[in-house]
């Protein structure tokens, strides 16, 4: 594995997998005045001091076999447990996502994260790994492959394969990152992308797109032999941006979800539940402390300690920027922008964790909780991007702050490491737009991209998978129903038909019409359900259109409400 974290001075050098240069950061103590002992007040014994240096030490450089064994089980270790705590943020991605869209389409969200591990376990095996990590002999390179599958000889479970982790280990670290950047994308193009089509464009992405990327600084390739190198610590742009990328152009060939954008106005879609999506962050800021700690690739205490510091200090700074944003900009203090606030700010901190100052992680989360604020109500209301989720706005804008962040402050800050950020975020911009456009074009092809507007109406669970995720919403209203004209936000006039379409496992046993809540026509028990509207006895405007279906049981389902609007 080839990431190197180092300074400017060493950087460019060239390690091969399981030999990297470590440099270790510069931490000040604050003293306390001695005791009468001999000990500041409060501290403890020598010999506590030594058992802890000998269980957690770093890798020190001309030290004994036995200590080169602890440092080796202590790496190990930690990067296992890094390892469960980044696969732990897909439940976090995938709470997010279910409370910040719809509850029609929960079964949906859950279904493409789990499915979204699976896929990126299976495709970063087969031929991921070796894509990212092909070895010395492509050093400076665009493109290494060095096979299919995964296979280590006995020196990769020992010290000699990289000090401080086994080949397995180093294995597992990178799937559940790789499976990370897929995700992103899931929550932008939520509630109108087929299935089908969404798991056969994530195991491309996962298989052609990630890797490669990766590759090109992690793996050795030309974005770290430049002659100052790009620097990404734990993935701001070959992780978050590479899914930002991916999640704009989905979000553009889809377009918006229906009832979005009506008449040249913006409606809001409600969550359905901000405390899941709570919950969803702070399961994400957790697991952050594995994404970027377990990026130090050892247990060294003064990097993984000092990683934990700045990437916290981002993750609060981006929460208060957030709150100065919505308070600026939206005029009240806006939850979902606070929680993306805090995954800004943790996304902008990942490119330069170890090596910005405490001052500088501060300040560049909290410009990136601002950015948020004003990058989704950019797109929503300006550029009419429909991102349920925000993901476009936390990934892919404030990723690409974070890298070039890496330029303009903290070790690395220098004219040549901004223009060799900037190199960086457009490379890996460059084919990444490309390659998600031609493969969402492909697939789209094949399957085709979007649900009906049946199907979006009605919501994709029912559809899709034939389960609704909240037990009330089916046991309240079991039959599902979908107004299939007059469509939702036309303007109408004269004599029309009202057209809807229930079913349900049970049985329907009629559906009636409302309009403004009062009922329209007769109660309608056959199929086809039609019944004609005299639109001229309405005043014009707007007004709600809804269809009921009622089970056996008096059961009752209702549509999702329809503006339509009356001009006579």
């Amino acid at each position: 594995m080839y990431r190197v974290h180092s300074t400017q001075s060493v950087s460019s050098s060239f390690a091969r997998p399981g030999h990297r240069d470590i440099t270790m950061i510069p931490v000040f103590y604050k003293s306390t005045a001695p005791s009468s002992s001999g000990y500041a007040s409060g501290m403890a014994k020598p010999w506590v001091f030594l058992f802890l240096g000998t269980c957690f030490a770093g890798p020190v450089y001309g030290a004994t076999t036995a200590d080169a064994s602890i440092n080796f089980v202590t790496g190990n270790l930690w990067l296992l447990i890094a390892t469960a705590m980044v696969f732990l943020m897909h439940l976090g991605f995938a709470t997010l996502e279910a409370g910040l869209t719809q509850e029609k389409n929960s079964i949906n969200i859950l279904f493409k994260n789990i499915s979204i591990v699976a896929l990126g376990f299976l495709t970063y095996a087969a031929i991921g790994f070796n894509l990212m990590y092909p070895g010395e002999e492509y050093a400076g390179a665009f493109f290494g492959f060095t096979g299919f599958g995964l296979g280590t000889d006995a020196s990769g479970i020992t010290v000699e394969y990289s000090g401080a982790y086994t080949y397995w280990t180093d294995f597992i670290f990178q799937a559940v990152f790789a499976a990370t950047a897929v995700t992103i994308v899931s929550g932008a193009v939520a509630e109108r992308i087929r299935i089908e089509t969404f798991l056969l464009f994530a195991m491309m992405y996962l298989c052609f797109c990630y890797p490669i990327v990766g590759m090109w600084k992690w793996g050795g390739g030309f974005l770290d032999a430049m002659g100052t190198p790009f620097y990404d610590f734990a993935g701001s742009t070959l992780v978050h941006s590479v899914g930002g990328w991916a999640a704009l152009v989905g979000c553009l060939m889809l377009g918006p979800r229906l009832g979005k954008y009506v008449d040249g106005k913006v409606l809001p879609i409600a969550p359905s539940s901000l405390p899941l999506a709570s919950i969803g962050a702070f399961l994400l800021w957790f697991g952050w402390y594995g994404f970027n700690g377990g990026s130090v690739l050892s247990a060294d205490p003064a990097a993984l300690s000092y990683v934990f510091v700045t990437t916290s200090l981002g993750a609060a700074a981006g929460v208060a920027g957030a709150m100065l944003g919505t308070t600026v900009l939206i005029k009240h203090l806006d939850l979902s922008m606070l929680l993306n606030g805090a995954l800004a700010g943790l996304v902008s901190i990942t490119a330069g964790a170890d090596q910005l100052g405490v001052m500088d992680a501060t300040i560049v989360g909290f410009i990136a909780g601002f950015i948020v604020v004003a990058s989704v109500l950019y797109l929503d209301l300006k550029l009419k991007i429909d991102d349920p989720v925000g993901a476009i706005s936390v990934h892919l804008v404030c990723g690409i702050w974070g890298t070039l962040a890496v330029g303009l402050f903290g070790n690395l800050a220098s004219g040549e490491q901004f223009v060799s950020q900037l190199i960086g975020v457009l490379t890996v911009g460059l084919y990444c737009v490309i390659f998600a456009s031609v493969a969402f074009w492909g697939v789209g092809r094949l399957l085709g991209l979007r649900v009906s507007e049946e199907v979006e109406r009605a919501g994709l669970d029912f559809h899709e998978h034939g389960v609704s995720g909240y037990r009330g919403l089916r046991d309240v209203t079991p039959p599902w129903v979908c107004l299939l004209a007059p469509a939702y936000g036309s303007t109408v006039t004269g004599t029309i038909e009202v057209v809807a379409d229930a079913t349900d496992d049970r049985g329907v046993s009629g559906v009636r019409f409302r309009l403004d809540g009062e009922p329209l026509g007769e109660e309608e028990d056959t199929p086809p359900y039609v019944v004609t509207w005299d639109t001229r006895s309405t005043p014009n405007g707007e007004h709600t259109l809804t269809a009921v279906a009622w089970d056996a049981a008096d059961n009752e389902g209702i549509s999702v409400p329809f503006r339509i609007f009356v001009e006579n």
